[in-house]
Formats: structure tokens, sequence, C-alpha cells
């Protein structure tokens, strides 16, 4: 079959394209899918360079988020035909393997996975949608609904919120009927954050957001919860972590699910109990995050935002395009 393989650790050169790479076998318990579209995360370029204390098998076929056909049922199976359109869950609750990461994933033509971690898919939802939502769509799900509880009329600040987790929380902010101020680093992401419904557009660049949010909703007060906002969504970490806390009212939440800007930020722990700020943090996705998404798309109310598809072959291209940050959106390899 037709896949994009890593051989060894190192840079963008050694993700390769591969036209006769063996094809998958299903071993019991498991099924081997006809990839329709695989996402992209950062999290394939951290595989591809090599995260300290996580051993990759290897060669490895990157790709946590994938979509498509049951081709073949492996021994034990029920419950499912070959042809059943399915969303992969990328994490084995049971086992703790990772697709893309501990086994192969979804930047193939054909893939072999545990049939527990299928999840079926309704007709009105495409490959790509679907596989466009677990790690980012499902994260920003966890953060924002499942654990942030954001609500109808609060003042919500999205950092970083052109990539794949950000525009997300844009997008379920809105839905939950929130006020969205949108940051990010350049007019075009800004432009189509204001089309996906942001209500107010920061340009991180070339403005202080913190003074922004204070010129706007005024600094907070201890002893009122006016002024500053409700909810800072933070999930870069590094020199934001500290501005994030004197934009909260108080009462705010800081919602965060990483840290891609530095893990071991300097703090001001005054802010955090003079303003009685909560800090609500979210690590990763669970089946109800991806089911309940499946059901606002299949209904129309969340279309998730598409930077580009691109064929197989160019799948080096699309994890150069993340690792440079010029997508906006998801990035699509469809085999």
């Amino acid at each position: 079959m037709r896949a994009a393989v890593v051989h060894r650790h190192g840079e963008p050169e050694e993700l390769g394209f591969e036209a006769a790479f063996t094809d998958p076998t299903p071993a019991p318990g498991e099924v081997v899918i006809k990839v329709g579209a695989c996402s992209l995360n950062y999290h394939d370029v951290f595989t591809r360079r090599g995260m300290p204390g996580i051993k990759v098998p290897m060669p490895i076929i990157m790709g946590l988020d994938l979509a498509g056909e049951v081709a073949e049922l492996g021994p034990g199976v029920e419950g499912w035909s070959i042809g059943d359109r399915v969303l992969v869950d990328p994490t084995d609750w049971e086992d703790g393997t990772l697709m893309g990461e501990t086994r192969h994933g979804g930047l193939a033509e054909y893939c072999a996975v545990n049939a527990r971690q299928l999840i079926r898919l309704d007709d009105r939802v495409s490959f790509a949608d679907a596989a466009a939502l677990p790690v980012a769509y499902g994260t920003a799900h966890r953060m924002m609904i499942t654990n942030g509880r954001i609500a109808a009329g609060e003042k919500i600040v999205v950092l970083g919120a052109s990539g794949g987790v950000g525009t997300c929380c844009v997008l379920l902010a809105k839905l939950a009927g929130a006020e969205v101020v949108a940051c990010a680093s350049s007019p075009a992401k800004l432009d189509r954050l204001a089309a996906m419904g942001a209500d107010h557009l920061v340009n991180y660049v070339e403005e202080d957001w913190v003074a922004w949010v204070r010129s706007h909703y005024g600094r907070p007060t201890r002893l009122r919860a006016e002024g500053g906002v409700d909810v800072v969504v933070n999930f870069t970490g590094g020199d934001t972590w500290a501005k994030s806390l004197r934009a909260l009212r108080l009462g705010g939440r800081m919602l965060t699910c990483g840290a891609t800007a530095g893990y071991d930020p300097k703090t001001d722990i005054r802010y955090i109990w003079t303003y009685e700020l909560d800090i609500k943090g979210s690590n990763g996705w669970r089946r109800e995050d991806l089911t309940g998404l499946l059901d606002l798309v299949a209904d129309g109310r969340l279309k998730p935002e598409i930077d580009s598809i691109l064929p197989l072959e160019e799948a080096r291209e699309g994890v150069r395009l993340l690792e440079d940050r010029e997508v906006m959106g998801k990035v699509i390899i469809q085999p």
C-alpha cells in the first residue's frame, strides 16, 4: 500500500512517501480501515522529531486522527461489517496505545485498529470533517464544554485562536452564546476568525492584548465581579501565562490544555488569591467528547475549520505547514 513513513527521528525529510509499504493484517479483535481522511496535528511534528521519554517503534506511519470504511474484520470482531463508515478514537483506553505514535496511524491507504476504538459515523458527516475532530476538537470540547462549562453571555479571550484547538474554541464559544475575543498573529488569520463569528479581533504581534481587554472591559476589582473577562483560554503558557491572570475578572477562569510556548512560566500568585481565580486543566479528550462533536457536525451546528486538503504524497508538506505555523485550522490528508 501507499504510505507516508518515518524510519528515524529528525528533520522534515525523514518523513518519506513509499508506494509499496506492507499492507496491514488485523489481529484478533482488530479491523482494517480503508482510510478516507487523516488530519495532521502538531503532535505529528513532535513524533517525527522525537520526544524525550517516549519510544516510538520504527518505522512508523504517523497520523492520529483518521476516518474511513471497515475493509477487513479480524477474528472475534462482532457488531461491525465491511463497508461501515467509522471514526477512530486515536487512544485505545484499555491498553494506552496511541495511533501514529505507538502503532501505525492514518497516513496510509489502510490502517489496522482495535475494534473497540471505532465510532460509528453518520452519513451526514464527511470523512474529512470527522478526521478533523479527535485530537484538536476533542481536546477543545473537553476544555471548553465538559470541564470549562462556558455559558451564554460570558466574555472569553482565546489565545492562539487560529490553530486546530483555537478555532474549535472559538466555534464552541459562539455556539454557547459567549462573546469572543480572538487573538492571532496576522490580519489574514484574524479575517478568517471574524468569518467564523469572533466578536473582537486582536493582533497580539502589534498590540498588547491585556491592555486591549482592560480598555474594553475595564480593570478587575477584588470587591465586585466587574472589569476583566470571564474566561481566558490559554494553552500556550510561556510569557502569556502571567498576563492572562491580569485579564480575568473576580472569580474568572483560566482554561488550559497545553503549553506550546513553555511549560514553566513565571507567574504571580497574588492575582490568583486576590481575585479568587479558577485555573482548570484538561488533558486530551474522552469518548463522550468525540460523540458530542459528531452530533454537532451531523446536525449542521458545527463545521470544522479546514485549511487545506492534500494527497498522501504531500504529507510531508502538510506537516511542514503545521511546523511553520502557516495554517488556519486543520490540514487533511486524503489517500
